[in-house]
């Protein structure tokens, strides 16, 4: 295999932006862009590069630690200038065992992924979001990508090939499996976002919210204490530095105090709205427009102008 940047993750639809992630990397770096597979092949994982099936395991949903050595097994002898990873949560253990395995060097939770052709660059937001670092790694290097932060391939994929990395032990045994109760919600690609914070009294007033979200055809997100502390919505809902960043057309934070793990979140918004009864509240510095007041009686009032236009 020739000069080439390699694009990972377990997850379907991030392995399309990781895959977009890589080739931005192989045109600066004259290396070729390929989306590695595990187990077996995903037709919805798009690779216009091609690419490379790793036999040995299973299937592709393995540990992080098979993952990681079936990696370091196909690098080792292969030699990819670069390995990108999704940034998700088992993105992030599977770049960091891989590349203390490999013994290089590994980036995190980058974007504007470039090269001089000897090494890796990227762009993370450190400071809660508030300064952006360009950090570099030299060639060969790992890195995990940020999610969302390209779009997903959407274009055919090209010719795959096989390499065998055999059997790979694993530590962990599987008992079993149950699925994940998650919200069905897209936050990603949600053009409008009705966000709710502690300012909300009580979990069945979050209804309120959805059915304001519903009538802007837009989706219902939220701040870190209202997933993580109270358990009101799922963790998919959490939007924030250790949750989903998000960029909509229209944000519209209710109730929410605005603090820097949260702005980081939604801060590339192309218009961001806030209605909470603090005047103060950090949240009006980020925002375009406003509103002093109870949401309890500004949400009612919005709904009624909403519905007098349909």
């Amino acid at each position: 295999m020739s000069r080439s940047v390699w694009a990972y993750s377990e997850n379907e639809i991030v392995s399309n932006e990781i895959a977009s992630a890589a080739a931005e990397v192989a045109r600066a770096s004259s290396a070729e862009a390929v989306v590695v597979e595990i187990g077996r092949t995903r037709e919805g994982v798009r690779a216009p590069g091609g690419k490379l099936l790793l036999k040995g395991p299973p299937s592709p949903d393995v540990s992080p630690e098979v993952a990681a050595e079936s990696l370091c097994r196909a690098a080792k002898e292969l030699q990819p200038v670069a390995i990108l990873v999704g940034a998700t949560r088992t993105g992030r253990e599977i770049a960091s065992k891989l590349a203390a395995k490999l013994r290089i060097g590994c980036i995190s939770e980058v974007a504007k992924l470039g090269s001089d052709g000897q090494s890796l660059t990227g762009e993370r937001s450190v400071f809660a979001g508030r300064v952006v670092a360009k950090v570099g790694c030299p060639f060969p290097a790992v890195a995990t990508v940020k999610v969302g932060s390209y779009p997903r391939s959407e274009t055919a994929s090209g010719a795959v090939q096989e390499k065998d990395v055999g059997v790979v032990g694993d530590a962990v045994r599987l008992v079993s499996r149950e699925k994940k109760a998650a919200g069905a919600v897209d936050l990603k690609s949600a053009k409008v976002i009705v966000s709710a914070g502690r300012g909300v009294k009580k979990k069945e007033d979050l209804a309120m919210l959805e059915d304001l979200a519903a009538k802007m055809h837009g989706a219902l997100g939220c701040s870190r204490p209202l997933s993580a502390d109270l358990g009101w919505l799922p963790e998919e809902h959490h939007i924030g530095l250790t949750g989903v960043n998000v960029k909509p057309d229209l944000y519209l934070a209710i109730g929410i105090s605005g603090q820097l793990q949260h702005v980081a979140g939604m801060k590339d918004s192309k218009v961001v709205a806030s209605i909470n009864t603090d005047k103060d509240a950090p949240m009006f510095q980020a925002s375009d427009y406003g509103i002093v007041g109870d949401l309890y009686q500004v949400v009612p009032a919005i709904k009624k102008v909403l519905a007098a236009r349909t």
